[in-house]
């Protein structure tokens, strides 16, 4: 499956914002937004003329798509899915990208970002009620145990995330740091998603 493999910097310089794409150091002072907040490019540094809805719109898609890095075609497959489920389709849109197994191993703090949580499932450190899987896109459901297997609990990106996990678990899961494993309580509402982003602008860009 086609990957971006460039510098993840530029994609938070584009967006104008930080989408946490390299981990720990996201939060220090050698962050490249902090350094150089503006865009990439020659004109990087021109203001910027104002954008149109639409450029406003594709803007927040290509933000939501690269902070759960996923390529146009699954991404628009998940928009798809949530437009014929039950509910507000920006809603669960959300929810569908919170419950990827790569987001929920970067969210219960056994990976330091989604890249790196992506890579280790894919390695076949995880499993999902005891059961091996190696698809980052695997879709969780509420009452799913995700248990660093234990052959790989020694393995030192997983201990230095456990161990530099930033704030408290959010209400919809749990994490035991000393199992090395986390329960997903009840399916997200939105105010239980910390993703800055206007999904409904996303839906409207879909929507035309």
């Amino acid at each position: 499956m086609a990957r971006y493999s460039g510098p993840v910097c530029k994609l938070c310089r584009r967006e104008g914002a930080k989408l946490f794409l390299k981990g720990e150091r996201c939060f220090t002072e050698k962050c490249e937004i902090e350094r150089r907040n503006y865009a990439p490019g020659e004109h990087g540094r021109d203001r910027r003329r104002k954008e149109s809805s639409y450029g406003l719109q594709l803007r927040e898609k290509q933000k939501v798509r690269r902070i759960y890095g996923m390529t146009e075609r699954p991404f628009h497959n998940t928009y798809a899915k949530a437009d014929r489920a039950k509910g507000v389709t920006g809603e669960v849109m959300m929810q569908m990208l919170e419950l990827r197994l790569d987001n929920l191993v970067h969210r219960m703090g056994f990976a330091p970002s989604r890249p790196a949580a992506r890579q280790l499932v894919r390695h076949r450190h995880f499993s999902v009620n005891g059961r091996i899987v190696d698809i980052p896109s695997y879709t969780a459901r509420a009452g799913d145990v995700i248990r660093v297997r234990e052959k790989s609990k020694s393995i030192a990106i997983i201990k230095n995330a456990l161990d530099s996990r930033r704030g408290s678990d959010l209400e919809w899961f749990t994490v035991n740091d000393k199992s090395m494993e986390g329960r997903i309580l009840t399916v997200p509402s939105r105010e239980g998603i910390p993703t800055p982003v206007q999904e409904q602008l996303v839906v409207e860009l879909y929507s035309k």
